[in-house]
């Protein structure tokens, strides 16, 4: 496609170049003619001549009549610059390619230009460089001479051949210096001159089976260029010399991991014989008799030496082979080429790992530095591919020791160990060798930490908290405590004992502890209004050896149950019977105080609430009964009809779940005013008597309820002063009863809300006439009133008949 592309234009250029001629020729034809002359092989751009100046042509007009130079040949050797007419080389001339032997070398160019037109006739000669070699046909040359060659014998040559002219084309032809052969050149017309090589002396091939001669051409440059041609000359002879190798000993070396085909060297065996007799086959052979079972193979002809494979450096570094190289003479004539085939050692063995001694089983407390195991290293490679280094991850508490051979490691402990942190590891050991690339290998080891008692027992809860109902059933569990060991096996196993020694033995002497459990039940029967709290200490004590052991603070806390029935203190009979018998003027107004009913009940809270109530009455408009203090009053003024003698049965009861009571029965006889005053008399000094003692047996008991009740409040303080901030207390007044009944303190402590109850004076109590409608109506709120979630213990204070705590 580029050479139709190139004819196409020289055609266009060729056409336009005709259709000018034609042109000047109509018009004036040539009106001038110059000549120019450069050499070859000039940069592009060289000025060949100043084409306006030569024509005399006007420069400043040179752009309006447009000078341009036309060729006639298929290349714009020149162009010419239509500014200033400087005739200058558009490519780079090779006289060779050009003319080829043409001399002189001649390019002719049509100067033209414009207004009026003209066309100029420019040549432009191509002088010759030396710049080309004589070259022969061929580099080397194979001359075949029987050794019975006469002297004299002539031996054409082919000549070289020179692309210059003149004097420097080809000249002379020179031969080396050689003892068997002469030069001589003749003339033969357009081949130049032809050399020829003369036999001076007779061949001998014993002595020069093969002679090398050299045969140089010469031009006559300045500087002067040759070219040369090898000749060998071969001379027959007789079967009469065996194969010689061309060394004594081969030696290669080749990489353990070339794989099958790999070229290892060439055997070469020459001999001076020619034809059959001078033909080498090549063979291997053993050290023993027979073909060689080496990893290599032969090409019987070339004598190439490549691998058939299986090689390995660690079976083996150095291979000696025999090659075999005989001619095909009819008595066939050999020799022994010997060849050393040195395997080189390439990193294709991963190191290997070898426990020769392991502890699997380390105790916790074994100090740093504690061997574990003990291991060999070994690498099949060779230098720095079986140079091997081992490692351990950095994060486990091990370390690898060399050996000072680097052969061998021992496994150490780092640091302690800690068998409830860790209780086994994996240990990967890992090999890596220097090669490159590297080849590594790992082994894992397993270790198992042994437990050593060092961990105390630990209580869940510290200290414990238990409230725990009197009249409790004897030998059943009251409650438990939890302690746990961080160690394992036998140090783990946690038997519980009372310490006898931290409470007295008349706390721990009615308690027992299950030994395995933990499980804490009771001896007797316990009763709040004895034993209100207590505390004790548990100790929980491990397996081990030496056993470890840690003990925690038990308070126990008796909740009231309503176990007491109210106890009569007035009226009570010589007889010990609640009975009595008042007597009263029959003109007292309503509201008198006929008597007080007095009762007692040993527990606390609703339990020794006392409530008083009529049960019979004669006249039940006549005496009123207040509910609280167990005041009897008159509720009007007696008239003549009214009976003497009144009989009042009273009922007594707490307000306990299950509610207990009891009765008393006050007789009130209405007496005249005189009879009332001297009774009055005698009956004012026996009550005093009685209100006497009454009155000392409520000092000491309202004492004792008070001082335990403060105590309660003090443990109930320290208790929660002693919790953690996550347990802070909130205590809420709170009025659970109005008018007369009670108040009350709440207070929570984590998630439990706890509450004291305590009595109130009664105040505003109403009185209200009837048999079973003359008691004092209050709405019973204890439904609605507990809000209490957990346990709750309450601290009463005992209630007494007079309504004063």
């Amino acid at each position: 496609m580029a050479i139709t592309q190139m004819r196409g234009q020289w055609l266009d250029m060729w056409i336009s170049f005709c259709l000018a001629l034609l042109l000047v020729t109509y018009l004036g034809g040539i009106s001038a003619q110059i000549r120019y002359s450069i050499q070859e092989e000039l940069r592009i751009g060289t000025v060949v001549g100043h084409v306006a100046k030569d024509l005399g042509l006007d420069l400043g007009r040179l752009t309006d009549r447009n000078l341009r130079v036309v060729s006639g040949t298929k290349q714009d050797l020149f162009k010419v610059n239509p500014r200033d007419g400087v005739l200058l080389l558009n490519q780079i001339i090779d006289r060779e390619q050009l003319c080829a032997k043409t001399a002189p070398c001649i390019a002719n160019l049509k100067a033209i230009v414009e207004n009026p037109l003209e066309m100029h006739q420019i040549t432009v000669e191509i002088l010759d460089v030396n710049d080309n070699s004589p070259t022969f046909p061929e580099e080397n040359y194979t001359l075949e001479v029987l050794e019975s060659a006469i002297v004299g014998s002539r031996f054409q040559m082919e000549g070289a051949h020179d692309l210059d002219v003149g004097l420097n084309s080809l000249q002379t032809y020179k031969l080396n210096n050689d003892q068997y052969f002469r030069l001589e050149t003749e003339e033969f017309g357009e081949d130049g001159k032809v050399p020829f090589l003369i036999l001076q002396r007779p061949l001998d091939r014993e002595h020069a089976a093969q002679l090398w001669l050299h045969l140089t051409a010469n031009d006559g440059g300045k500087p002067s260029k040759s070219g040369t041609i090898n000749i060998t000359v071969n001379v027959s002879d007789i079967n009469d010399n065996p194969p010689v190798c061309d060394k004594q000993k081969y030696t290669v070396t080749i990489k353990e991991n070339a794989p099958a085909g790999t070229f290892l060297l060439t055997v070469n065996a020459s001999d001076s014989d020619e034809g059959m007799n001078g033909e080498v086959e090549y063979s291997l052979r053993s050290k023993h008799r027979g073909a060689s079972s080496e990893p290599f193979d032969l090409n019987r002809k070339t004598g190439k030496l490549t691998v058939k494979g299986g090689l390995d450096y660690e079976e083996k570094q150095v291979y000696e082979i025999k090659v075999l190289a005989a001619d095909k003479g009819a008595v066939s004539l050999s020799t022994q080429c010997n060849v050393v085939v040195r395997v080189e050692d390439v990193n294709d063995n991963q190191p290997e790992i070898e426990i020769t001694s392991l502890s699997s089983q380390i105790p916790e407390d074994a100090p740093p530095g504690t061997v574990v195991a003990l291991m060999g290293v070994t690498d099949l490679d060779s230098g720095v591919n079986g140079q091997v280094v081992c490692s351990v991850p950095g994060h486990l508490p091990f370390d690898l020791k060399p050996s000072p051979d680097g052969q061998s490691y021992s496994l150490v402990t780092k640091d302690y160990l800690d068998k409830e942190t860790m209780h086994m590891y994996s240990i990967t050991i890992t090999a890596k060798d220097l090669g490159s690339p590297a080849l590594s290998s790992t082994k894992v080891i397993h270790v198992d930490v042994l437990d050593i008692n060092d961990n105390s027992p630990f209580f869940i809860g510290s200290p414990y908290t238990f409230y725990v109902p009197e009249n409790n059933k004897v030998g059943m569990s009251i409650f438990s405590v939890i302690a746990t060991d961080a160690d394992g096996g036998e140090n783990a196993e946690v038997t519980f004992s009372l310490n006898r020694n931290s409470a007295g033995p008349t706390v721990t002497a009615f308690l027992n502890i299950n030994q395995a459990n933990g499980t804490i039940s009771a001896l007797k029967s316990f009763d709040f209004e004895t034993l209100k709290t207590f505390q004790f200490q548990v100790v929980a004590t491990d397996s081990g050896t030496p056993s470890l052991s840690s003990n925690v603070t038990v308070h126990v806390f008796i909740l009231d149950q309503n176990d007491n029935a109210p106890v009569i203190l007035y009226p009570v009979s010589s007889n010990g019977s609640a009975e009595g018998v008042e007597e009263i003027p029959r003109n007292v107004n309503a509201g008198h105080l006929v008597t007080k009913v007095r009762a007692y009940d040993a527990d606390i809270g609703y339990n020794g609430w006392l409530l008083f109530s009529l049960q019979e009455v004669t006249a039940h408009s006549v005496f009123g009964l207040d509910r609280y203090t167990g005041q009897i009053r008159t509720l009007r003024s007696f008239t003549e009809t009214d009976e003497a003698e009144h009989k009042l049965l009273i009922l007594v009861k707490d307000n306990g779940n299950v509610s207990l009571s009891a009765t008393a029965t006050v007789v009130v006889k209405l007496v005249e005013p005189r009879e009332a005053f001297a009774a009055a008399d005698v009956k004012s000094a026996t009550k005093d008597d009685e209100d006497n003692n009454v009155t000392f047996y409520l000092m000491i008991t309202l004492g004792s309820v008070s001082t335990l009740f403060l105590i309660s409040i003090i443990v109930l303080i320290a208790m929660q002063c002693s919790k953690s901030t996550d347990y802070t207390s909130k205590y809420l007044q709170e009025t659970n009863y109005d008018g007369t009944l009670c108040h009350s303190i709440q207070y929570r402590s984590g998630d439990k809300r706890y509450m004291l109850v305590g009595p109130r004076m009664s105040i505003g109590s109403t009185i209200v006439p009837g048999s079973h409608a003359n008691t004092l109506v209050l709405p019973d709120r204890r439904g609605t009133s507990t809000e209490l979630t957990g346990h709750m213990v309450s601290v009463w204070p005992r209630w007494y008949a007079d309504g004063t705590s």
